[in-house]
């Protein structure tokens, strides 16, 4: 009994002792950790020392580029700025450009109002709206009206679908700043839009319901989209539209309208760079053009008739230009190579024949 007494006391005796020296390595981690936490504590991230500018101008790099507008939420949205710490969403909130292009087709009605909240975020800046009617939480209606109209003024890029005739007043009144319209309609209206109030407006976009009613200062324009139009539906329009410096034409075709030429001919006298595509075949299609400065042509193939290059040389003749970029669309059933269409314009220094099926192939 006295021997297993004394076998416990010097286990004890050890036990002890090691709970000292554990209790003295643990008192020196202590230390160590707090000598540890006050070195982070006094350091300073670079990213926090850069002065406000420089954060405000990372944070317009991290969006897309301006007139994109960046997606409500997600990686590329502003809002995620907002959410990572205080100084961040500070400096954020505090720089309008982060906030002067937006997409109202997402705005969610129940959840914040977009007037007040997001455009009014952007103060003094010049915006780029897009909306889409047909989107499930898209505005609508008066509501889309009272959404754009205090803002009319700022507003630079427009880019909207209508759906409904409710909508229309979203688009009436001065745009004083307005540099580009596309705009797409759903609806016929019941009265003629007139745009006369644009003095800025240099650019536009316009589906087929949209040309019919709505009335731009077309002398005013440089660029011009024309999509799902007819030729003849075209024809009103492209002579008004005579200091056109780019244009582009997505036509359908009727059978009726198959061998149209407008006599006489379209002629733009500063156009440099015209794109026509079409999913059917209008063998007669630039027959109706003299584009004297053209030196820039994009084409589907099926636009040329069944001698592509004979009607390519023709234009050329009428027009007098000097091609120097040439793209040609065809199929993979094309017989012509990029070859072909370069020996016969010497001037052109870079010719692209792209197939249907995706294969491009050139030579410059």
């Amino acid at each position: 009994m006295d021997t297993a007494c004394a076998q416990d006391r010097a286990r004890l005796a050890e036990l002890e002792h090691q709970i000292q020296e554990l209790e003295r390595t643990l008192a020196a981690l202590r230390l160590e950790e707090c000598a540890v936490k006050d070195r982070l504590n006094a350091y300073k991230y670079p990213v926090l020392s850069l002065p406000h500018e420089i954060v405000a101008e990372i944070f317009l790099r991290f969006i897309p580029a301006y007139p994109a507008c960046p997606p409500l939420a997600g990686s590329e949205s502003p809002v995620l700025l907002t959410h990572i710490c205080r100084m961040w969403r500070e400096t954020a909130l505090a720089t309008p450009r982060l906030w002067r292009a937006v997409c109202l087709s997402a705005m969610e009605r129940a959840s914040f109002n977009p007037n007040y909240i997001w455009l009014n975020r952007a103060g003094c800046c010049p915006l780029s709206i897009r909306l889409n009617e047909r989107d499930s939480y898209a505005l609508s209606g008066p509501a889309l009206a009272a959404a754009i109209a205090p803002h009319r003024a700022r507003c630079e890029y427009l880019k909207i679908r209508l759906a409904f005739q409710g909508a229309v007043p979203a688009i009436e009144g001065e745009f004083s700043i307005l540099h580009h319209l596309d705009l797409e309609l759903d609806v016929h209206l019941s009265k003629t839009v007139v745009f006369d109030t644009v003095p800025m407006l240099r650019s536009a976009v316009l589906d087929f319901i949209a040309s019919r009613w709505i009335v731009l200062p077309w002398t005013q324009l440089t660029t011009l989209w024309l999509h799902t139009l007819t030729l003849p539906e075209c024809v009103p329009i492209l002579p008004k539209a005579e200091n056109l410096v780019e244009c582009h034409l997505d036509l359908v075709a009727r059978l009726r309208d198959k061998n149209f030429v407008v006599d006489p001919c379209i002629t733009l006298t500063r156009l440099q760079s015209l794109t026509v595509h079409a999913e059917n075949s209008m063998t007669r299609c630039l027959d109706s053009f003299s584009l004297p400065a053209l030196f820039s042509l994009d084409i589907c193939e099926v636009l040329l008739g069944t001698d592509p290059v004979s009607s390519l040389s023709a234009f050329a003749t009428r027009s007098q230009c000097s091609l120097r970029q040439l793209c040609i669309r065809s199929t993979h059933s094309s017989p012509l190579t990029e070859d072909a269409y370069c020996a016969a314009f010497p001037s052109i220094q870079s010719c692209q024949r792209i197939r249907t099926d995706g294969y491009i192939y050139c030579h410059e």
